[in-house]
């Protein structure tokens, strides 16, 4: 039986550095109006329950804009911005269920259904991790990684993995068992990298 949504926490990861974009807080950047970590909790708010963002900077400002959600927000347990891995090990040891969605705070698009189709795979594979692929119009397929549902009860593994100095997203994965479900909108997972792009849909 699949997870419903109350027994999934939604994690928004805006905890980087936007070295991309010149060192801003990627999170706080607007498309059409509202910050981008807001369009995440927007999309993310009706497939969880609770809601978590991963913010290393501007707490406040996190806080109230997560405040219509309910939102708590976390900073990471370990020193200079060490990656996404310690945002998902905040939001492991903060959910206070069995699951855990993932999403970035820089993609607005993310699909309606991803937290059920997730849980789905999840569930028949008896997986730990699931997590997504995309293939574009070449046949080029793509992993989006830090989209993921995660079994929270790896928190514990996944601090051992970051202590060892360990930081690749990938890597971590390898130690569990991780199904990879095929998503066919790309343009679902399309990430913000720079403040061109963001230009660029603003226009959208």
């Amino acid at each position: 039986m699949n997870p419903s949504r109350e027994h999934i926490t939604g994690l928004v990861l805006a905890g980087g550095r936007g070295m991309r974009m010149g060192g801003v807080d990627k999170g706080l950047q607007t498309l059409h109006g509202e910050p981008l970590a807001a369009h995440v909790l927007t999309r993310l708010a009706p497939q969880t329950g609770a809601l978590l963002i991963s913010a290393n900077r501007h707490p406040d400002v996190y806080s109230t804009l997560g405040a219509p959600f309910g939102a708590r927000v976390l900073a990471d347990t370990l020193p200079g911005f060490p990656g996404p891995l310690a945002g998902l090990l905040a939001g492991l040891r903060a959910a206070g269920t069995a699951y855990m969605l993932s999403a970035p705070c820089d993609t607005p698009g993310l699909p309606a259904e991803l937290a059920e189709r997730l849980a789905q795979a999840l569930e028949s594979n008896q997986a730990d991790i699931a997590t997504v692929t995309t293939t574009d119009a070449a046949g080029q397929v793509s992993l989006h990684p830090v989209f993921a549902l995660l079994r929270t009860g790896l928190a514990d593994d996944l601090a051992a993995f970051l202590d060892a100095g360990e930081r690749k997203v990938r890597a971590w994965y390898a130690r569990h068992k991780t199904v990879e479900v095929a998503f066919a909108d790309e343009r679902a997972f399309y990430n913000i990298n720079s403040l061109q792009e963001l230009a660029d849909l603003q226009r959208c």
